[in-house]
């Protein structure tokens, strides 16, 4: 399995719940992780960068010789009204956002399709179908995501390759922190289910998507917290 994004918040949480659950776990993030796991393998690497992403593919295949699962979790947000976002916030989400799971899903898919088999996992946002203000940039970058989902799956079915995404609603991370607490109580009012989403909520998502069984599941988006 490789997770993006792995040095804190969801990411941390997917390696630390799929090695208790006895996966090899490959991660990346721009630095360093402060922790160790006997199952999991850290690459420094911006997932915007290909040189850097095809090298730490290379070693995927020269260590393990197959990817079962990818999980496209790095992300970056930046809460602006559009008058007051800067064009280089603009770029750096995009890059992260949508260039970012769209190189590593297409570097995963060589890898899978040797075998016939895998399971990419995107990673969207209520913000979108919430058309939440203030996330112009955001929204929009993964409402590319879920498009960039909805053709992969299309593309990628002849290979025995799923390709699904999954909607959090915000979670208490570094992501939110910067978020003014009366934003966030009008924001969890619009879900159906009122109450920040939870780390558990996102791997039960992940499970059912990356499960052999799901093989006639793909190009799904499931959205949390009962927003549509």
């Amino acid at each position: 399995m490789l997770i993006t994004g792995t040095r804190k918040g969801i990411g941390k949480y997917l390696v630390e719940y799929y090695t208790a659950k006895g996966y090899q776990v490959v991660g990346c993030s721009r630095g360093t992780v402060d922790y160790q796991l006997e199952n999991y393998r850290h690459f420094c690497a911006d997932v915007a960068d290909e040189p850097t992403i095809k090298q730490m593919f290379a070693a995927v295949r020269k260590e393990y010789g197959r990817l079962d699962v990818l999980l496209n979790n790095a992300g970056i947000a930046s809460m602006n009204h559009v008058l007051l976002t800067p064009l280089q916030t603009v770029h750096n989400i995009l890059n992260t956002n949508v260039v970012g799971t769209f190189l590593l899903c297409r570097e995963a898919a060589k890898l899978m399709r040797r075998r016939g088999y895998g399971r990419i996992v995107n990673f969207a946002t209520v913000a979108t179908p919430l058309k939440l203000e203030g996330e112009a940039v955001y929204a929009a970058s993964k409402a590319a995501v879920v498009s960039l989902t909805e053709v992969l799956a299309r593309e990628l079915a002849e290979f025995g390759i799923t390709v699904n995404a999954v909607g959090p609603t915000p979670v208490q991370t570094d992501l939110i922190r910067s978020v003014p607490q009366e934003k966030m109580d009008s924001l969890i009012a619009r879900q159906a289910i009122r109450r920040l989403g939870e780390f558990r909520d996102i791997s039960n998502v992940t499970d059912f998507f990356i499960r052999p069984d799901s093989d006639f599941v793909t190009g799904q988006v499931l959205y949390l917290g009962g927003v549509s």
